[in-house]
């Protein structure tokens, strides 16, 4: 029984060390989203301030594609933290099984965000 309690406690250490991961890649995503509605709102402040001499071209999708990161970034947040619940559940239980479907949604996700931005970075340009 001695040698199964720091098992134990070694696999919850590790629980927890995965779920700051997350939550580390949830702040990453929602200042990322932040920084591209900044730059959006610096961009047209600037139009706004050079006049109409100099006309910059947009068309508003940074700010959406930056509300849609920050808000995967508070979803992934979410569901990091029910993650981390059932496997500390399990890992009481003696029953882990490892599953990858929140990084397999995150990557599409991101993935799909990613192509967006490409796409609109190739017309804008």
């Amino acid at each position: 029984m001695d040698e199964q309690k720091p098992k134990i406690t070694a696999d919850h250490l590790a629980n927890e060390r995965t779920l700051l991961a997350w939550v580390r890649t949830s702040i990453g995503l929602m200042a990322f989203g932040f920084v591209v509605v900044k730059f959006s709102l610096f961009v047209k402040q600037l139009t706004l301030l050079l006049g109409k001499q100099f006309v910059i071209q947009q068309k508003g999708y940074s700010a959406i594609m930056g509300i849609v990161l920050v808000a995967l970034g508070a979803v992934s947040l979410l569901l990091a933290y029910i993650r981390y619940k059932k496997t500390e559940k399990q890992i009481n239980e003696n029953r882990y099984q490892s599953s990858s479907l929140l990084l397999l949604l995150l990557i599409v996700l991101i993935f799909l965000i990613s192509v967006l931005l490409i796409a609109y970075l190739i017309k804008s340009t």
